[in-house]
């Protein structure tokens, strides 16, 4: 499916022979600004996640999510910088520890680590599309679509491991009244 997305991505620059020497309007700004917060504050999770998890597949996982969230900020750092715009803060690199010295009661089940993981890609892939969706310069969009197909292809796999694990959180089926499974 990621070939599918790439080529849509290479045909739009194809097609969009478009100068990008004009500003980037407040929404465009502000939706990269965000964006940007968004994957700070996750790699301090996924650190997290890395230091406590003991579950190899999930631990995996995390550590390919970082590497991803470290090339996009490293993209969107150089992008916002060239453009003039200030960078939010960055938290600090977690140092690392083993996950059998950090006591019970002060980490995270693995399931609610592959939980919030799962919440956080969410998260920025709705923050990509609406980028997307609301910018007026090509290499935006492009950047952004780029991001958005990345982490969607990520988190195909992550569902996988969830489910094989029994971590996926499932809501109540809703069956109409009058239907006839009810």
């Amino acid at each position: 499916m990621t070939n599918i997305l790439e080529t849509t991505i290479d045909t739009i620059k194809a097609m969009v022979a478009e100068k990008d020497d004009q500003p980037l309007h407040a929404g465009e700004v502000m939706g990269s600004w965000i964006y940007l917060a968004g994957l700070e504050l996750a790699k301090t999770s996924v650190q997290y996640g890395i230091n406590t998890t003991t579950d190899r597949e999930l631990k995996s996982l995390l550590e390919e999510d970082l590497q991803l969230g470290n090339s996009q900020r490293e993209r969107l750092h150089k992008f916002l910088l060239k453009e003039g715009i200030s960078l939010p803060p960055s938290p600090e690199d977690l140092p690392h520890s083993e996950p059998r010295d950090v006591p019970l009661g002060a980490k995270l089940t693995d399931d609610v680590i592959a939980n919030e993981l799962s919440l956080k890609i969410a998260s920025l892939i709705m923050q990509a599309a609406t980028i997307v969706t609301q910018s007026i310069r090509t290499d935006v969009g492009v950047m952004f679509l780029e991001f958005q197909t990345e982490k969607i292809s990520f988190s195909g796999k992550l569902k996988q491991v969830m489910r094989k694990r029994g971590w996926i959180r499932v809501p109540p089926f809703f069956v109409p009244s009058g239907s006839p499974h009810a």
